[in-house]
């Protein structure tokens, strides 16, 4: 079970509370969000897109624009070449409709991931030489790609790299030696000299900081802003999808982005959220990250991510809308084709005794490769390690990583960079490629370098602030919602009481995965608490803790493996039936007999607060997070 831990990190939260018009819960929070000068806290809460970093500041950046500017000027055929991920996509989006706006003789080409792999390679370098294409402009992606960049350059094209990934590197005598391609100007906020004060950002950043640079150049800065805003949206879109740190001036990104999208001229991203059936008014962080994203990077897994390009590009409706059925099909059938072969992940891990070894290299021969690292993730999230999941490819084997914040998966990689044929990422993250048959001799290495130790194994809860659930109030919840968006590096506020009283609960949903419980606080105030994904473990940790009598009492006649209706709750967005009522009613009359004594259940839970609202009725809810 996870350890947790409560954040300890100091300052004088009055003072901070005082100046900014904040609590000083809030100011705590802030603080353990790593802010510690009074601008950090100002950027925060108050950050505009002025407050946004100069796009010069990127090393590179005004040589890669000087450049782009003369190509403009020479009319010469610029090519974007992206990836297939949403990062990638909307990387080339920016950059081709950017150059196109300003005069540019510009296409663009999506590597597909079943036949090209990841990024820049030889046959879209020839395919480019053959179009009698002069620069080569990369996005999110080109860092890693020396030799085809080389090709290019001995077949008389420029090439200007724009990425976020990290640098090649090897290790020498003299210490480590950084492996850049050999373009005409590289900019990467990862690279070593790079001055930019937050390095953070995904190549949809880099990309619109290009354009917005080149448009000074060009002197038309100012008389685009509106359509630049346009391109904002797209870079806070991937930046969410690609689980960027949404702090400093990705937040500033993010949260323009979200407000801007609401609004969107984009015909692409109003039908993407239209046959989704998300209302723009409702976008956050979350609709993003896990509806909307999913559709671009849909295409991309299972078919070929020019049509998500298609979609961001398109301006008739009903073609937009079109296309984006399309996607989100795609994104139902990858959700099918995913649990299917989580199942079977989990399986090989427990069956072949995978569980002894630090990290996991899992391997699925007859997997989607599109998949793997959707799979590696859920199993991460499962056993808390490194996850490796290899698939059978065309010409070897591939796979995908993701990481736990103690193991850098880009660097541990690179120490036993003879294995791969290909590879590349950063710290959470990876994509390779090896020689079939070395799925065995990778796992047997990849194990053999690893220096985590069982402490470093251990998920880490960290504790905002422990706080007893009396305390919230609404004006508290609203101070918090000034806090989103909430993401990676700026997660939702959490608290924790000890030895909560637990009255009563009832499941919720046609698929069981949702528990409402009554819950009372140390003053006697009662509250609900919700608590959502699958309740058995829960159940089966309060049985062994409890009791099943003391578990039976607390469900009464909605105990799991009962009868019960199964219905969504009084109060919820399907409406209330008379036999709701009923139900709500029973439930209220046992939790009044087990708050007379017949169940001791207490529980130290952590929390965080939310708002309800039901036909324009709001009441406050809790969410549980964890419990011990």
């Amino acid at each position: 079970m996870a350890k947790w831990f409560v954040a300890a990190k100091k300052a004088d939260f009055n003072r901070i509370a005082e100046m900014f018009g904040i609590s000083p819960v809030t100011a705590r929070i802030l603080r353990n969000r790593g802010l510690t000068k009074d601008e950090e806290f100002r950027k925060f809460l108050y950050g505009t897109k002025e407050d946004m970093y100069p796009p010069e500041l990127l090393l590179n950046m005004e040589a890669a624009a000087e450049l782009l500017a003369a190509k403009l000027r020479e009319k010469k055929k610029i090519r974007v070449i992206g990836d297939y991920d949403a990062d990638g996509v909307c990387s080339a989006c920016i950059l081709h409709q950017g150059l196109k706006a300003a005069g540019a003789d510009a296409d663009t080409a999506i590597p597909d991931r079943m036949k090209d792999g990841y990024g820049l390679n030889e046959h879209l370098v020839l395919d480019a030489y053959e179009a009698g294409v002069d620069t080569i402009l990369t996005c999110d992606n080109g860092i890693a790609a020396s030799g085809e960049i080389a090709l290019a350059k001995e077949k008389g094209m420029t090439v200007i790299v724009t990425d976020h990934h990290e640098v090649p590197y090897e290790e020498t005598e003299d210490g480590r030696r950084w492996l850049l391609p050999p373009a005409d100007a590289v900019v990467d906020p990862k690279q070593e000299g790079d001055p930019c004060p937050f390095k953070g950002i995904c190549g949809a950043v880099v990309a619109y900081k290009l354009i917005c640079c080149l448009y000074g150049k060009l002197g038309i800065l100012e008389a685009k802003g509106d359509f630049l805003d346009g391109l904002l949206e797209l870079a806070a879109f991937a930046t969410v999808c690609d689980v960027m740190e949404l702090l400093d001036e990705n937040r500033i990104i993010v949260r323009f982005g979200l407000s801007h999208m609401k609004h969107t001229r984009n015909a692409g991203l109003r039908a993407l959220m239209e046959v989704n059936g998300i209302e723009p008014d409702k976008l956050t962080s979350y609709t993003i990250g896990f509806v909307l994203g999913p559709c671009v990077n849909a295409t991309g897994r299972l078919d070929t991510a020019v049509r998500a390009l298609r979609l961001l590009e398109e301006t008739d409706r009903a073609e937009a809308v079109r296309i984006a059925s399309e996607l989100k099909a795609l994104n139902d059938s990858r959700k099918d084709m995913t649990e299917e072969y989580v199942k079977k992940a989990v399986a090989q891990v427990e069956e072949e005794g995978l569980e002894k070894d630090r990290v996991l290299v899992i391997f699925l021969p007859d997997c989607h490769e599109s998949l793997a690292g959707i799979i590696a993730g859920r199993v991460r999230e499962k056993y808390y390690k490194p996850v490796f999941v290899l698939t059978c490819a065309e010409d070897g084997v591939k796979g995908s990583g993701r990481s736990i914040e103690t193991y850098h998966m880009f660097e541990e990689m690179t120490k036993i960079r003879d294995i791969f044929t290909r590879y590349g990422g950063h710290k959470m993250a990876a994509g390779l490629s090896i020689r079939s048959g070395d799925t065995e001799l990778f796992r047997r290495r990849i194990n053999q370098v690893c220096t985590l130790t069982p402490q470093d194994l251990e998920e880490r809860i960290h504790i905002d602030v422990p706080m007893p659930v009396s305390y919230i109030t609404r004006s508290l919840v609203d101070e918090l919602d000034r806090l989103e968006p909430f993401g990676n590096g700026n997660p939702r506020p959490l608290f924790a009481q000890k030895d909560l009283l637990f009255l009563s609960a009832r499941v919720l949903g046609k698929n069981g995965n949702a528990v409402r419980f009554t819950v009372q606080d140390d003053a006697g105030g009662r509250w609900e608490m919700m608590a959502f994904g699958d309740p058995s473990p829960m159940n089966a940790y309060l049985e062994e803790k409890f009791g099943s009598d003391a578990v039976q009492k607390l469900y009464g006649t909605g105990f799991p493996g009962a009868a019960f209706s199964g219905r969504v709750p009084a109060g919820s967005a399907a409406g209330q039936t008379h036999a709701d009522r009923q139900t709500a009613a029973a439930g209220q009359v046992h939790a009044n007999r087990q708050a007379a004594g017949q169940t001791q259940i207490r529980l130290s839970v952590t929390y965080y607060p939310s708002v309800n609202t039901w036909k324009g009725e709001s009441r406050l809810q809790l969410v549980m997070r964890q419990y011990q």
